[in-house]
């Protein structure tokens, strides 16, 4: 199966502006994503749509091939990765091109694991799931969460009873870490959603991988734990 592999950059970012090119650890946040999609065996073709000719430049310093840059309606806030990565598909479509699954990598993600692409990879060729993505524990859980109500009034996010329980005795809980997507295009076309009903999670549970960078609060986590970790891009 061919896997076209999709990193997707805006440039308009408002909490943290340049930050896909902004040097982590030494090299721009983007070429993390690039570099480690470039070692992927499975990645048969790598693109990063970006709108920035700033972030073009750099993907190309990284051997990339940026031939257009995204259109305005999908470089806004409100435009969502399935239609950046709908309007890839159809553009490789309209080349000749055509792909089997498609991979979207984050730069905002960027330490990964080899071995989680590796089982995401295995639940798809096994026909056990149409989509996988990469999730973490949810740290708080949600079962000690509350909603904050007029006046501060809390009232329980979940079950109320639940409350007292320890963290260790409350059922497991993941969310989205944001680092892996991986979908059949056929699916992601039809449904219009890297969530179709055949999703399968894979648990990426090292502090660094499950880092999603959108603050500068975020950049300093992230930076300190892939430099602690000893991580490289």
């Amino acid at each position: 199966m061919k896997t076209l592999a999709i990193i997707p950059a805006r440039g308009g970012s408002k909490r943290l502006p340049g930050k896909n090119t902004k040097s982590f650890l030494g090299v721009p946040l983007i070429a993390w994503s690039i570099r480690f999609a470039q070692r992927q065996q499975r990645f048969d073709t790598i693109i990063v749509s970006t709108d920035s000719e700033a972030i073009a430049d750099a993907s190309r310093a990284e051997g990339i091939d940026v031939s257009y840059l995204r259109p305005v309606d999908l470089a806004s806030d409100t435009a969502s990765s399935a239609a950046v990565v709908l309007d890839v598909l159809a553009r490789e479509r309209q080349s000749g091109n055509s792909f089997d699954l498609v991979a979207l990598l984050q730069p905002t993600s960027p330490v990964r694991e080899p071995s989680r692409w590796s089982d995401a990879f295995a639940h798809i060729d096994t026909g056990a799931a149409d989509a996988v993505i990469g999730v973490t524990p949810a740290n708080p859980h949600p079962n000690h969460a509350f909603h904050w109500e007029e006046g501060g009034k809390l009232r329980p996010f979940a079950d109320g009873k639940q409350i007292i329980l320890r963290s260790q005795d409350l059922p497991p809980v993941v969310h989205v870490a944001g680092n892996m997507y991986l979908i059949r295009s056929t699916v992601l076309e039809a449904q219009g959603s890297f969530f179709p009903p055949r999703t399968v999670g894979v648990l990426c549970d090292q502090p660094c991988e499950a880092v999603d960078i959108d603050t500068e609060a975020d950049w300093v986590a992230a930076e300190a734990l892939a430099k602690h970790h000893g991580k490289s891009p």
